[in-house]
């Protein structure tokens, strides 16, 4: 790609959601200058609101986001709709290549682009999600508590799903569908917890007046459910990142492979120099205030990169300038 005065940054942060706005955020107010880049994919988009993140509590997740675009901007960043669809990297840093053509430059690249739930091939569950179907219950369990709760065996999770929902409802039935069958012990304590346990496939679900009211089994069966908890596959959005060389892997749980995720050490660095990543591309399982503490790090720690660069350039200024007076 040829580029002409193409425009350069200290840090492009692709992805605005709560982890790119953070790292934004502490690099902003660190003084650098900061683009993000959103393609205006936000995963709890569905959702009505924010939960378990303190003193945001109840908030509407695209609200949460409006305030952090504004918050960012404050102190000098920017935050642009776009979708990046190429990078590379050349003597200068970064070149991201931008759906629209444009293209910009940056000495260090953000990336938090969160990640993709797969749900189980079940028809109507697209259509519900984020609504009555929900795979978090620290997300979403106190707002079905005590209602009728169904859990969807999707995997071998099925029974560790169905023991943890059983938190927040005393009237919670496990569809079995394509789970592994029972051992005796997964069937005695669930027993022994009051969890009805339903076999047969699950082929949809029973809608009334736009609200979910029963789970639909393929022998004609409808039991009544006013939510369903589902285990999705988590896949990261790793686009981007592979064009550079960084393939994501698979993330495991108890020997059971939950999807996919981009390595990364503590800060969020990667094996490419100059590369940090943030959130749920690389942290699978954390919620919204533990994406946003995982910008904040990253921001810190893309900084403090920097910082070594800059004081290396500047020592080699230092002593060019000493050699040079020597000579004179």
């Amino acid at each position: 790609m040829t580029v002409r005065n193409t425009q350069q940054y200290d840090v492009v942060v692709v992805g605005g959601g709560p982890a790119g706005l953070s790292g934004a955020l502490t690099l902003a107010r660190a003084r650098r200058s900061v683009l993000v880049i959103d393609a205006g994919r936000p995963r709890n988009a569905p959702a009505a609101q924010v939960h378990t993140y303190l003193g945001r509590e109840g908030t509407p997740p695209l609200d949460l986001l409006a305030a952090g675009r504004s918050e960012v901007a404050a102190y000098g960043g920017r935050v642009a709709e776009g979708e990046v669809v190429t990078a590379g990297r050349d003597a200068d840093g970064f070149l991201l290549g931008l759906g629209d053509g444009s293209a910009v430059r940056a000495r260090r690249l953000l990336v938090a682009t969160g990640l993709t739930d797969e749900l189980p091939d079940v028809p109507g569950l697209a259509g519900r999600w984020g609504r009555e179907v929900l795979h978090c219950p620290y997300c979403h369990g106190w707002e079905v508590r005590d209602l009728p709760i169904g859990v969807l065996g999707a995997g071998p999770w099925a029974v560790h799903q169905a023991l943890l929902w059983r938190q927040w409802s005393a009237d919670l039935t496990l569809f079995l569908h394509t789970a592994p069958a029972l051992d005796d012990d997964q069937a005695e304590r669930l027993a022994a917890r009051g969890v009805t346990v339903v076999e047969g496939r699950v082929a949809g679900l029973e809608v009334t007046d736009d609200r979910l009211t029963g789970v639909r089994l393929a022998d004609g069966r409808t039991v009544p459910r006013r939510a369903l908890a589902v285990t999705s596959r988590l896949t990261a959005r790793a686009g981007i990142l592979e064009t550079l060389g960084l393939k994501p892997v698979e993330h495991e749980m108890a020997g059971h492979v939950i999807g996919t995720h981009i390595a990364a050490g503590p800060a969020g660095a990667t094996d490419i120099p100059g590369v940090w990543v943030a959130g749920n591309v690389t942290g699978l399982l954390d919620q919204v205030v533990a994406a946003a503490a995982a910008g904040v790090r990253a921001g810190a720690a893309v900084n403090a990169d920097l910082i070594e660069e800059e004081t290396a350039q500047a020592v080699a200024a230092h002593r060019a300038r000493a050699a040079d007076a020597t000579t004179i």
